[in-house]
């Protein structure tokens, strides 16, 4: 089940106030108090804001996105083998609280933002990911949209889109155990559900908000059982105290819970940001072992050394090798 925030403040853009999702929230939440405004970067970028004490009291801003529907997959992120990668950013920032998420140093603001006309983000797939050109589609990177799913419902909307257009396969990225929200959906071949698995230590000390690990492998249960495609993606690997013995404790209780034979496959990879957005998380939060580990930059990227990331991707594949075949196990190609 999704926890969601009280919201103290919804603040609405004036184009946004008629549209039917807007009021679906604002009537979620009757004791917020509604603020209206122009534009939603006079809130969301104003100079100056405390991250951290957003993070702890989240305000919502609904507003309607006129331009730039898809996005370029980044280098940063796997394509898992598609010539053709987008992503697209219904909403912005996230629920959680992970100390190493990029959001931090992405965005000026923790508060969230949702785009109501989510029919123009639809319509613009449409138009550029046409059957002539085969796609592979990101829905929930700059966020956790599973985890939102009570309150927005775009999984399902982008789920019912990509059962209709067969040439593109879309991917829900999560760490939520929110899967009773899509309960009465019928799975369809070209949507993957992705869960970030992290070892019990990390999610304790540095995934802040989160669901342990065991909520997520019984949701991934759960999704099993009711036909979805499932992949795994170990990643990002953090460099913690005694990291090889915790990835390979959370491989081995991983595959304790879930049949290997149901997963498509598992991406591996481990911490890595652009060098830019790290100093931009280090001015928010000065005492992370995280974000102030001592990282080597290169090429304006930010990760461990060429030797440390290779020592940990040769770990947990060989772990994984345990348990599932050479062709299922997905490194992420990196270097510094």
């Amino acid at each position: 089940m999704s926890h969601l925030p009280l919201f103290s403040h919804i603040y609405i853009e004036e184009r946004a106030a008629s549209y039917p999702l807007t009021e679906r929230i604002v009537a979620r939440f009757p004791k917020a108090v509604t603020v209206p405004i122009n534009n939603y970067k006079e809130v969301f970028n104003r100079p100056r804001q405390k991250w951290y004490q957003q993070k702890n009291a989240l305000k919502l801003i609904l507003a309607v996105r006129s331009e730039a529907f898809l996005y370029p997959g980044s280098s940063f992120v796997p394509n898992f083998e598609h010539a053709r990668f987008f992503y697209t950013t219904p909403v912005l920032n996230c629920l959680y609280g992970c100390e190493y998420c990029y959001l931090q140093g992405m965005f000026p603001s923790a508060n969230l933002v949702a785009f109501v006309n989510d029919d123009d983000f639809i319509r613009e797939a449409t138009a550029q990911l046409t059957p002539s050109h085969p796609a592979y589609l990101c829905i929930s990177y700059d966020t956790d949209l599973l985890a939102l799913e009570n309150l927005f419902g775009y999984c399902s909307r982008y789920i019912s889109y990509a059962r209709q257009n067969p040439h593109i396969t879309l991917e829900i990225r999560t760490k939520s155990a929110n899967i009773e929200a899509l309960s009465e959906i019928s799975p369809t071949s070209n949507v993957i559900l992705a869960w970030t698995l992290s070892p019990e230590y990390v999610i304790a000390h540095y995934e802040h908000r989160t669901p342990t690990l065991q909520a997520r492998l019984a949701a991934i249960s759960k999704a099993i059982e009711r036909g979805w495609h499932v992949r795994l993606c170990i990643d990002p690997m953090i460099r913690v105290d005694s990291w090889r013995e915790h990835y390979d404790a959370l491989v081995r209780e991983a595959f304790k819970r879930i049949p290997s034979s149901a997963i498509d496959d598992v991406s591996v990879g481990v911490f890595r940001i652009p060098s830019g957005y790290l100093r931009a998380m280090q001015d928010k939060n000065p005492t992370s072992a995280i974000v102030h580990y001592p990282y080597t930059v290169r090429n304006q990227s930010a990760s461990y050394t060429p030797e440390e990331h290779q020592e940990m991707i040769s770990a947990i594949t060989q772990e994984l090798k345990n348990h599932l075949p050479q062709e299922k196990i997905c490194p992420v190609p990196w270097q510094l």
